[in-house]
């Protein structure tokens, strides 16, 4: 009897043991696809699991790092496909079509911003679009949406000659006003767009095309001082910026890592032109560096 308690006691422990391995959190590179992470000099970002032969654009990760929203573009892909894949059981599962396009999240999860929509979580799905408001009617080329809801937003007006401003509608009694123009700090240069607010609206990043630069659209920051103004917009530098075109930046939402987009136009055969770029992320203590220089 003593005998085959020892037993079912070794046999419990063994069990346990064989749960506690299938539910431990996974690994970093797991969550990130299989890609090691990086340091402080950028890397491709080009996870095989989601681009078969190179077509792979760039994603967004939900805040659980449960859902990655991507696209591909070029090869059998003639126009920009939009898919989505879910972590399920410790492993990626297969993608799938969607259309969900270029989503991000509120810092809970709870909200999903599509351009001039939103949708809800409820349980283990996503409502059905409602619109954000008219404040957003001119709204275009991205969106990112502080902790508090501020929403940061580059809009076109044709006093603007299809250059693009960015501005800003702060969340007040439930409702969202007409968005405010930013300073000359921020709206120097052409095609000004794809925000990214810190969550604590600390710093602001954005491309634009400005003199002096080292190629075309750059990705450029401001941090917010102690007074609430924007100090004067800084180039990320040689590391993140090349004589390509980079934009899109965006910070995970665990503040580790900076993502964005490289890549350039290419002349097509008809005449017209067809961009062609790769995500690329960073460690993003170079921001916390670049904050040091001031």
């Amino acid at each position: 009897m003593k005998c085959i308690c020892i037993l079912i006691v070794l046999l419990a422990i063994a069990m346990s043991g064989s749960s506690y391995s299938h539910d431990k959190s996974p690994t970093i590179e797991s969550r990130y696809l299989g890609e090691k992470p990086p340091a402080l000099i950028p890397k491709l970002f080009d996870p095989k699991i989601v681009s078969p032969e190179g077509r792979f654009e760039g994603g967004t990760y939900s805040p659980d790092m449960k859902e990655f929203y991507f696209t591909r573009k070029n090869g059998k892909y003639k126009k920009r496909t939009f898919f989505v894949i879910r972590y399920e059981n410790n492993a990626w599962g297969h993608e799938s079509e969607t259309d969900i396009k270029w989503p991000l999240f509120s810092a809970d999860g709870k909200i999903m911003y599509v351009g001039k929509e939103y949708r809800e979580r409820t349980n283990n799905a996503w409502s059905e679009p409602k619109s954000s408001g008219g404040f957003l009617k001119e709204q275009a080329h991205g969106l990112s949406v502080s902790s508090n809801g501020t929403y940061y937003f580059p809009f076109y007006k044709k006093a603007d000659n299809g250059h693009g401003n960015l501005g800003y509608s702060r969340l007040i009694d439930g409702k969202h006003g007409n968005p405010i123009k930013m300073s000359t700090e921020i709206n120097t240069g052409k095609y000004i767009a794809h925000p990214y607010i810190a969550p604590d609206e600390s710093y602001l990043m954005w491309d634009a095309e400005r003199e002096g630069g080292y190629g075309g659209s750059e990705i450029y920051i401001s941090f917010r001082a102690k007074d609430g103004s924007w100090l004067p917009a800084m180039n990320m530098g040689d590391k993140i910026n090349t004589s390509l075109n980079e934009s899109s930046p965006r910070v995970t939402h665990d503040g580790k890592y900076l993502f964005f987009s490289r890549g350039e136009w290419k002349l097509k055969e008809d005449g017209s032109t067809n961009w062609v770029g790769k995500s690329y992320w960073v460690d993003a203590r170079v921001i916390d560096n670049l904050r040091l220089a001031l």
